[in-house]
């Protein structure tokens, strides 16, 4: 059982890192494209990226190799892969629970972490990026990848959700962890200062909590932002 169990966390841990080389990778490309100046003199920064981002791969690794071991060798989880298992309406509405829960979770642990005893121990590493990169995306301490580590494998024993929409979860926390840290809105104009856009985060949100530090915690939406008087609008820098 333990074999399998180390072994399904290292084939995750290697899945991670793929996932993170190949998706930092294409926008940072893309933003060589774009902005060919922007990477400029940040190379050891970025090495350091790349070192944080591998490290926390391995702690991503090991709940999720644990849960896909739980999932398919004992049935503990609450994902499934028929597609009548649950109502058709469930289907898209799976993946929002996930994405609201996950927003919560990283709002007040993110805002927690920027607490001065807090950030030094744990959050200082990810904003000595400066500015941050599409590497940047999980640059973090040990300590705050574990507190990033533990949302979904914690939700999948709670809230059922197709092994698809599972998929579609993590596309979007991946592609919104890199593209809300590569320097530059790739969404357009019109939908970032819509009113949709309002309650969005992207890379000119994101850019001002790296600006200024106390303001713009959330991931995902700015709700909790609006609500707790944290919220300071868009970066004027991109």
């Amino acid at each position: 059982m333990w074999t399998a169990i180390l072994l399904s966390a290292a084939a995750m841990t290697a899945i991670v890192a793929l996932r993170y080389l190949a998706s930092s990778g294409v926008f940072a490309w893309l933003t060589n494209r774009r902005l060919p100046e922007y990477h400029a003199r940040l190379g050891p920064q970025i090495r350091r990226e790349i070192g944080w981002s591998l490290a926390s791969a391995a702690i991503y690794g090991v709940p999720a190799g644990i849960v896909a071991w739980g999932w398919q060798e004992r049935g503990w989880t609450q994902i499934y892969t028929a597609w009548d298992a649950m109502p058709f309406w469930y289907l898209p509405l799976a993946p929002l629970i996930y994405l609201l829960l996950h927003d919560a979770w990283f709002y007040w642990t993110h805002r927690l972490m920027h607490r001065p005893a807090w950030f030094r121990a744990m959050h200082a590493v990810h904003h000595a990026s400066r500015p941050p990169t599409a590497w940047a995306a999980m640059s973090f301490h040990p300590w705050e990848a574990i507190t990033g580590a533990v949302v979904i494998p914690a939700l999948v024993f709670v809230v059922p959700i197709h092994v698809a929409m599972l998929g579609l979860v993590l596309l979007v926390m991946t592609v919104m962890g890199v593209t809300n840290h590569m320097g530059w809105e790739m969404f357009p104009r019109r939908l970032v200062h819509s009113p949709l856009g309002g309650w969005l985060i992207t890379a000119s949100h994101h850019q001002r909590h790296h600006e200024e530090y106390r303001c713009n915690y959330g991931l995902y939406f700015r709700f909790w932002d609006r609500l707790c008087g944290t919220d300071k609008g868009l970066s004027e820098a991109i």
